[in-house]
């Protein structure tokens, strides 16, 4: 498809050119991880027309806004309000305002709040539009110089070391890179933990202050990182870790049949053996023979 953005078919319909209001619906509107100079025009476009902007905090994307000169309505939307605010704001939608959601930083929903007002609107037949921008998850993963092909994105572990431990072993035959965020107060933990569980030997990269003068990716594998964390302390800022794919194991059959007896309790036979050719490099067609072997020949 070519031409200008304002001649993509049905865009003019649900934003008219600069100057004009969105139109009724809910804008998913990316902004700055770090540099304010990575908003887009068509976000700023937005962030000036619609009815009301609703903020992870409100103090932080008044920044945003003064940096260029948006006056703007704002409203408190996070975790702790949520369940209070949100039936107005869809019975906003419904009557057919125009609402911005933004978070702090980066691309709305992605560890962020939102879902769940996302999830009602689109339930309600409410127009949800998404304005795409800086994301912490693909920037980190651009710079790491890891596989880009295939990733995970998990976002925060739990951070208690037990659950962390445990959360990060459902991880640890994830095809392609993994990428984790991490508070920076945790971070020589969370790598120890990552070097236990997923494998010292596996590259990693922490990236941190992305877009920021003092931008940082450091590279090694998880040993050596938890190492570098431990002797010099947390870092400032905040941080991104992409771990590049496990090794390829050697998946024989007794250890298929000994992963498929652990999920046929908890699954059909045919979502267990999905999961374990996942996990396993096997094809599902076989993987799902063995699964209905073990199974009697019941589908």
């Amino acid at each position: 498809m070519t031409g200008t953005p304002s001649e993509i078919p049905g865009e003019a319909s649900r934003q008219g050119p600069k100057g004009q209001a969105p139109g009724p619906g809910l804008y998913l509107v990316s902004t700055p991880i770090g540099n304010l100079r990575d908003i887009t025009l068509r976000a700023l476009d937005v962030l000036a027309g619609v009815d009301r902007i609703l903020a992870e905090d409100t103090r932080v994307t008044r920044r945003l806004l003064d940096a260029y000169g948006i006056r703007a309505e704002l409203q408190a939307y996070h975790d702790h309000n949520g369940e209070q605010v949100r039936p107005q704001i869809l019975d906003d939608l419904d009557a057919g305002a125009s609402l911005a959601l933004v978070s702090d930083a980066g691309t709305p929903l992605v560890s962020d709040p939102g879902f769940k007002l996302v999830r009602e609107a689109v339930q309600r037949g409410c127009h949800v539009v998404a304005i795409p921008g800086a994301s912490a998850v693909l920037t980190a993963l651009a710079i790491a110089g890891l596989p880009t092909d295939s990733f995970t994105f998990a976002g925060f572990p739990p951070q208690k070391t037990g659950p962390r431990e445990a959360w990060l072993e459902t991880y640890r035959h994830v095809p392609g890179s993994l990428v984790i965020y991490e508070g920076t107060s945790r971070l020589p933990a969370a790598l120890t933990s990552m070097a236990g569980i997923l494998g010292g030997d596996r590259p990693a990269a922490v990236c941190r202050e992305l877009t920021k003068l003092h931008e940082e990716a450091r590279r090694g594998t998880l040993a050596e990182l938890a190492a570098h964390y431990e002797e010099a302390g947390p870092p400032r800022g905040e941080v991104v870790i992409v771990v590049g794919p496990a090794a390829a194991d050697d998946w024989d059959a007794a250890r298929i049949d000994k992963a498929l007896e652990t999920v046929l309790g908890e699954m059909r036979i045919k979502d267990a053996a999905a999961e374990v050719a996942a996990v396993s490099g096997w094809s599902r067609r076989d993987v799902y023979a063995r699964a209905l072997a073990l199974k009697g020949g019941a589908a």
